[in-house]
């Protein structure tokens, strides 16, 4: 028997198609020989030519090494790389918006190539430049007539479901997606939606009538476009019909607390335009910086502020509404390097899955060369209660190098905090910051902002 020297990743192992391993920091992707004739029709039809051209799935390379050893190999990729991956529940609402559009278009291309594509699922989407791109290319088989789209189901629970719950309630619900990371249940959603969702025809058809139908137990899917033969014309019209009605979908959520955090900040004398001058001077004394997180992000003033430097961002923040706005501000200047996520601090995404390491935790996907933390600190000690050791250890997991801001008890915003809740926090002072993150980090520069009394530091983490 042939001894196997590289093994599935644990988020691929499901399809029997194949899989993505990792070898000596490579990624790579099998083809098994179960795949072996779609997969060539895929890439002879001219349809993986056509799709990558248009920048809509990633790119790979074709290796003839079997590198795992097995029996089943066909065929080795070598797949374009995507620097962060990121799952459904951490998107804000146009994040998943775009990704079901872009689900929909390659359905939609796919077809003229005699190709149906099998799965409709966001774990199949990631982003790369600043847009949404498929990256399983084991996804697109033959089509065939007779049989009506096999990933119908799964794309109205994944994507379809959140995305209405949310236009109706007008409320951020991504804790959804990961309570239900296959999707929220068709008769779930049917339940919370309004009675006045029924007045919309698609959305009456792809949940409503969908989930009726598909509660009859009959022995097989169902589905309100499923009668005779599943013509490429019919598919078209059930494909067009989603998309007109996504497309139709708004996020319309009230402001937030933060939502206009920087116009208030601008009104402090000059000291956001003083923060950044610092930051922008000691960026230039750090080593080559290629990776960065800003925590706290709010609508990305200072992720721009590093995507200026050609450093990609994961720009995260627990606040929905500055999150999209972020995300449309990127799409709308076209900015390549920020990749903006729902990110709660006090309490990240964790490891969940088979064996909790099918989705990997938030901490073991961001190891980046450089982290803010900027007017966060306060939030997360006195909001949440989290001692100063504890944040330090947080951010150690996160980046090399960091720029924090302490901001102190006598900071006009501190007291505001602290008049809706009871002083508890004697150890909340710079004395107890310092040592706290001196065992994480070792502090290279300090300064003031201004006349501000708030300061920021430079730390570099201990080797």
């Amino acid at each position: 028997m042939t001894q196997q020297t590289a093994q599935p990743l644990d988020s691929s192992f499901r399809d029997p198609s194949g899989f993505v391993f990792e070898k000596d920091g490579t990624l790579y992707r099998q083809v098994n020989n179960i795949f072996k004739d779609s997969f060539d029709h895929f890439i002879n039809s001219g349809c993986y030519d056509q799709l990558v051209e248009k920048q809509w799935l990633v790119s790979h390379e074709e290796l003839v090494k079997n590198f795992t050893g097995s029996r089943d190999w066909y065929k080795t990729l070598k797949p374009q790389r995507v620097p962060f991956i990121s799952y459904a529940h951490e998107w804000c609402f146009d994040l998943l918006k775009d990704a079901a559009i872009l689900t929909l278009q390659l359905a939609k291309e796919c077809t003229q190539f005699g190709i149906i594509l099998k799965d409709a699922t966001p774990f199949n989407i990631q982003w790369l430049d600043g847009r949404p791109v498929f990256i399983d290319t084991l996804s697109f088989e033959r089509y065939d007539a007779s049989q009506p789209w096999i990933a119908y189901r799964q794309f109205c629970e994944s994507f379809l479901s959140p995305l209405l719950l949310m236009h109706y309630s007008h409320q951020p619900l991504q804790p959804f997606l990961s309570a239900y990371p296959d999707g929220i249940p068709l008769s779930i959603t049917r339940s919370l939606l309004p009675w006045r969702s029924k007045f919309s025809f698609y959305t009456y058809l792809h949940i409503h009538m969908h989930d009726r139908l598909a509660s009859r137990k009959t022995g097989k899917e169902i589905h309100p476009q499923n009668s005779g033969t599943f013509s490429e014309k019919k598919f078209h019209r059930l494909l067009d019909s989603l998309q007109s009605l996504i497309l139709s979908l708004q996020w319309k959520g009230d402001a937030t607390t933060w939502d206009q955090y920087y116009d208030e900040a601008n009104q402090r004398d000059d000291y956001v335009l003083l923060k950044k001058k610092v930051i922008i001077e000691w960026l230039s004394e750090l080593p080559e910086t290629l990776s960065g997180v800003d925590l706290g992000a709010n609508e990305g003033a200072f992720s721009f502020l590093l995507a200026a430097k050609n450093i990609r961002i994961i720009a995260a923040d627990s606040d929905h509404s500055p999150i999209n706005k972020l995300y449309r501000k990127i799409k709308q200047e076209k900015e390549k390097n920020i990749l903006p996520l729902l990110i709660d601090l006090a309490n990240p995404s964790s490891s969940t899955g088979l064996n909790n390491k099918e989705r990997i935790s938030f901490i073991h996907r961001t190891n980046c060369n450089l982290g803010l933390a900027l007017a966060l600190v306060h939030h997360l000690a006195i909001g949440k209660n989290i001692p100063f050791e504890k944040l330090a250890e947080f951010f150690a997991n996160l980046a090399d190098h960091f720029i924090i801001e302490f901001i102190p008890k006598t900071d006009k915003k501190v007291k505001f905090m602290l008049q809706q809740k009871k002083d508890i926090y004697n150890n909340y002072n710079e004395e107890n910051f310092v040592h706290s993150f001196e065992k994480y980090f070792s502090i290279h520069k300090k300064h003031e902002i201004g006349n501000s009394g708030r300061i920021l530091y430079m730390m570099k983490r201990h080797a």
